[in-house]
């Protein structure tokens, strides 16, 4: 039998995400995010349908390549407005026992104490279910409005990325003692301070000498996620994330990147086991094919070029208004235009991309594959996902918001769960759990992280 697939809802604390005008569509909830019920009640499907938890992109830049403005951005809600996301867990982690929560936060604009301490907290109003995604940011503009006004270079990035998670790491695992909280009233003494340690870090990017503010949360550690795709994130990665997700275009594609992950991992001393893959997808579903066919036909019929257009201008940093919209990229003499003709050639080698082609693509679901079925369709396409590229779940993706994850909990998950795919309930109570089997709350001993906590006195 195969391996139960992991599964994680992507969302964004804003009208929209990936898609480009979906959030005009009758059924879509997008308006919503600005209420915590909404939130409560997308947490609660997810849980009845034995999700493993949600992830959380977010964004502390905006899209203003597109026309050299934000205006088709703010226009589309092309990821503007946008919350915060991490003030939702604690409401979302009220009214459910297992659901696990992924939260984005940049290596690039906060610092490692403050991080660290938001994350400690989490972990402990959730009892355990919190996941960090580590990015480095890549908006001018997030530069512009919250660092010295200019991006660093890619690799220093990863650099600053390297040395932040360390330092977080050594807060988590070294500074307090297991039993360093013994709150015990009869001698009046909450914290011994013999078992409590400064870490004593002193880098090229960060000083942080002293003792950490948390008490042990039930993960020390939150579990960590990262989505680098680069030489320079494929090797933070294979160091020290525990769950990568990975957006290919195709399945060969996408094999050669988790082959390339679970080689470096092992090299880098790690059970490549203890990293889970996880591959973003869209799925478009009903009862029937058929049902399925006509919502994508409705969704595409109301995608926005521009909305799509200032999307993809800020992931790639061209603007998309200097291209004829219906001019094939391969007539565009730029190392640019080049760069994004060979992503797609890859979905399609005998099609001439135009600009208006890579936007009614990307309009639904962003870049990710949309996989559009009825629920045996969908549950044959993702099996196939699994075993031809040896991921280990999704991170599933939405053209709607809330009515495409309840449409996939209504049709596909009875059917993943019919053929021992996906868990009818679950077996821990942290999201580490979740990914790796009950009983794996901690992070695992060849995880660097695990270093600091068998050192721990001696740090002191």
């Amino acid at each position: 039998m195969s391996k139960q697939i992991k599964l994680f809802a992507f969302d964004f604390n804003g009208p929209a995400h990936l898609s480009a005008g979906l959030w005009r569509h009758p059924l879509d909830r997008g308006c919503e995010y600005k209420s915590l019920q909404f939130w409560v009640d997308y947490a609660k499907l997810l849980e009845q349908a034995c999700f493993d938890g949600i992830f959380f992109a977010d964004n502390v830049g905006y899209h203003d390549v597109y026309k050299g403005s934000v205006d088709a951005a703010l226009k589309d809600a092309a990821q503007i407005p946008a919350n915060d996301p991490a003030y939702l867990i604690p409401a979302m982690a009220a009214v459910t026992r297992h659901l696990g929560f992924g939260v984005t936060s940049s290596t690039a604009y906060d610092h490692p104490y403050a991080l660290a301490r938001k994350f400690a907290t989490l972990d402990h109003l959730t009892g355990g279910r919190v996941g960090w995604n580590v990015v480095t940011s890549y908006a001018d503009s997030a530069a512009r409005n919250l660092g010295s006004g200019v991006q660093r270079a890619h690799d220093d990035r990863y650099a600053v990325a390297g040395e932040f998670i360390e330092v977080a790491l050594k807060l988590w695992e070294a500074s307090w003692d297991e039993d360093a909280a013994v709150a015990d009233k009869a001698s009046g003494t909450y914290a011994d301070p013999r078992r409590v340690h400064p870490i004593a870090h002193t880098g090229e990017h960060f000083k942080v000498p002293g003792i950490f503010l948390c008490e042990p949360s039930p993960q020390r550690t939150p579990v960590i996620f990262q989505a680098g795709g680069s030489s320079k994130g494929v090797a933070l990665a294979a160091q020290t994330a525990e769950a990568v997700f990975m957006n290919a275009v195709s399945k060969a594609g996408l094999k050669q990147q988790v082959d390339r992950l679970r080689e470096q991992t092992a090299a880098a001393g790690r059970d490549p086991s203890h990293v889970a893959v996880l591959q973003m997808i869209t799925v478009i579903t009903g009862a029937t094919d058929a049902d399925a066919q006509r919502k994508y036909d409705e969704y595409r019929a109301l995608v926005d070029y521009e909305g799509a257009m200032a999307r993809y201008s800020g992931w790639t940093g061209l603007d998309m208004s200097t291209l004829d919209p219906d001019v094939p990229l391969r007539h565009v003499k730029t190392n640019a235009g080049q760069t994004m003709i060979d992503i797609f050639s890859k979905l399609d080698p005998e099609r001439e991309w135009t600009p208006r082609d890579i936007a009614e693509y990307i309009g639904v679901g962003g870049t990710a594959p949309v996989i559009v079925g009825g629920p045996q369709t969908v549950a044959d396409e993702l099996l196939s996902w699994v075993n031809d590229t040896g991921i280990d779940g999704f991170n599933l993706g939405h053209a709607l918001k809330y009515q495409d994850m309840k449409d996939f909990a209504d049709h596909v998950v009875p059917e993943l769960q019919k053929r021992g795919l996906m868990r009818t309930s679950y077996d821990g109570e942290t999201l580490r759990e979740n990914v790796f089997g009950a009983g794996q709350s901690r992070l695992a001993d060849d995880h660097p992280g695990a270093v600091y906590r068998k050192n721990a006195v001696e740090m002191a």
